[in-house]
């Protein structure tokens, strides 16, 4: 039986676990509940059993079929979360989808587990109480977001994608990663997977499009992409940009040229500073954490601006770069292990050629010696070279008082860990594993998801189709990137289909020139400076940082060091939400 989606409320269903444990999940959207057999389900989101919508009857009899979760979870895909009650074995199983596309937040009362989808709901709830954690802002410094299973508050957890959790009648945890795809070593066709390649995206696009439905463009590979499905499945498809006066954030040019190539009907935002100024406050506390990318400002105006000319649903690019490798750092670090396959004894003489006073003092051989000492940085560790706290060092970055109470640690071990967890040895698959959970899951998703949802816009992300993402996982690294060529598999996969000058263009996308407007715009100036001012009350980060930072932007470079402005007075408005 399936209880009616629109009869449940946020006063939750409850599910009976055992006497020492019960479950309640609350959700402002609506819930499917549904039972058979030994168990009970509830699902939040759109939930496919063997490619096919499913309820949560349907969820609860497919359960009953298998013995373990990790048969079950295989043929699961969507955006849901699910929370199962096992009777029979007075147990509880919640299970996310594989990418982290719905958020599922969970914290314990007494005896009752609470879970949802919205976190300040929980928080709103008469028997909670939550406290800011320390290590969680610790990791907002080194990840400008806070990624799963912690959140900003020390009483309650999110789930990290495809990782189960399991509890027993007295509350004890079993955590599963279920979500742990094989990576191909070698093409058995490779034209063939060319072939595949836009099939199985055009298969995603149609599952995710609709009435009243549009797609962000911002010009790169990805966008294009998705808009381009969308024109060839949807007659008059539109398409929706950001623009800037600042052509070296500005990508409308390329926006249009896709547009043109398929046809679809093209309006561009021009954003400026004074309507970041704004939005600015009200943007920083939408989201339920503390989160500082800063594109999410032109998510946000872009979804609005669509939302305005009457789209409901907008499809974004979001994964194609962390799918088929389109990021720099993947060819970056690459460069580096070329110095690992070089024999021992050859490595030993170049350190001792590279890596001296003498050397040192002459700029071709200085060039050497700095990338032996980054290639001698072990992966990933390596990938944090340009992170804030690791260029500053945590001694410095950090109020010493502060410092005592977290483990600075905590984030690289975080990172290692999901490092390990990749069923591949190759450098690139480990880093496109890594990337699905930190620079996806728990930041890029949660930017365009909050924004749209800000704007009044659902949004979906055909790109992250479990079947997407299963077959990116055919095509080798050595094929995804041959030598350093970023994204070449897809390209190739692509040529034809997408404007050449699309697929020659560099990775781009929907920036904020936030540090150059804090300079230009008095309103931006002032605000910042205000916050910053508040922000030194509060013994989070040293004066001597922010002093530095400060002075950097002035001096140094407006953009990168604008990053960590930005991040500072996101928090402090955040901050103030919080604590008023």
């Amino acid at each position: 039986m399936t209880a009616n989606p629109d009869a449940v409320t946020e006063a939750g269903i409850e599910l009976a676990v055992g006497p020492g444990l019960k479950c309640r999940v609350l959700s402002r959207n609506s819930l499917s509940q549904g039972s058979a057999g030994v168990c009970t389900a509830v699902i939040l989101g759109r939930l496919r059993l063997d490619g096919v919508d499913a309820d949560a009857a349907a969820l609860c009899q497919a359960y009953a079929q298998h013995s373990d979760l990790q048969t079950l979870y295989d043929r699961l895909s969507g955006r849901f979360f699910a929370a199962i009650a096992d009777s029979r074995r007075q147990s509880l199983h919640l299970l996310p989808d594989f990418m982290g596309l719905q958020s599922c937040y969970h914290t314990r009362s007494g005896d009752e587990l609470l879970v949802s989808d919205s976190l300040s709901l929980l928080k709103s709830l008469p028997q909670t109480s939550f406290s800011i954690s320390d290590q969680s802002l610790f990791d907002y410094f080194y990840f400008h977001c806070i990624p799963s299973p912690a959140t900003i508050y020390r009483e309650c957890a999110k789930l990290a994608p495809g990782t189960a959790l399991t509890f027993d009648s007295n509350g004890a945890t079993q955590e599963a990663v279920l979500y742990r795809p094989g990576f191909a070593a070698k093409a058995a066709n490779l034209n063939q997977l060319h072939e595949q390649c836009l099939a199985v995206i055009d298969q995603a696009v149609q599952r995710n499009a609709g009435p009243d439905c549009g797609a962000f463009l911002s010009g790169g590979l990805d966008s294009s992409t998705v808009a381009g499905m969308l024109a060839r499945n949807q007659a008059g498809a539109r398409t929706f940009s950001i623009g800037f006066e600042s052509p070296d954030y500005d990508e409308t040019p390329y926006a249009r040229i896709t547009a043109e190539h398929f046809g679809t009907a093209h309006e561009v935002l021009y954003l400026d500073s004074s309507a970041a100024a704004d939005k600015l406050a009200s943007i920083a506390r939408y989201f339920e954490e503390p989160f500082g990318n800063s594109s999410a400002m032109a998510a946000y105006f872009c979804a609005d601006f669509a939302r305005d000319k009457g789209i409901k649903t907008l499809l974004a690019g979001d994964g194609g770069d962390e799918l088929f490798a389109g990021n720099g750092h993947y060819a970056r670090q690459k460069q580096f292990e070329v110095f690992h396959k070089l024999p021992n004894w050859l490595r030993g003489i170049l350190r001792m050629a590279l890596c001296n006073p003498l050397a040192s003092r002459l700029p071709l051989l200085r060039k050497g010696a700095s990338y032996i000492r980054q290639a001698d940085v072990p992966m990933p560790d390596r990938l944090g070279t340009y992170n804030f706290v690791q260029m500053y060092g945590a001694d410095r970055m950090f109020d010493p008082a502060f410092l005592e109470r977290v483990d600075a640690e905590a984030p690289i071990q975080a990172q290692r860990r999901r490092y390990r967890d990749c069923r591949s040895d190759n450098t690139v698959d480990r880093m496109l594993y890594l990337d699905w959970k930190f620079t996806l899951a728990d930041n890029d998703l949660v930017k365009v998801k909050k924004m749209c949802e800000m704007a009044g816009v659902d949004v979906r992300f055909p790109l992250l189709e479990r079947e997407v993402v299963d077959f990116s996982c055919q095509v080798p690294a050595a094929d995804k990137i041959p030598g350093f060529k970023l994204r070449d598999f897809y390209k190739n996969a692509c040529r034809g289909f997408l404007p050449d000058d699309t697929l020659s263009k560099s990775k781009h996308g929907f920036g904020l020139p936030f540090g150059l407007w804090m300079k230009e715009d008095e309103r931006l100036r002032t605000l910042s400076r205000d916050c910053i001012a508040a922000f030194r009350q509060r013994n989070i980060l040293s004066d001597a940082l922010i002093d530095d930072a400060l002075k950097s932007h002035e001096q140094v470079h407006a953009g990168y060091y604008g990053e960590l402005i930005w991040i500072i007075v996101i928090l402090e408005l955040w901050l103030q939400q919080e604590t008023a």
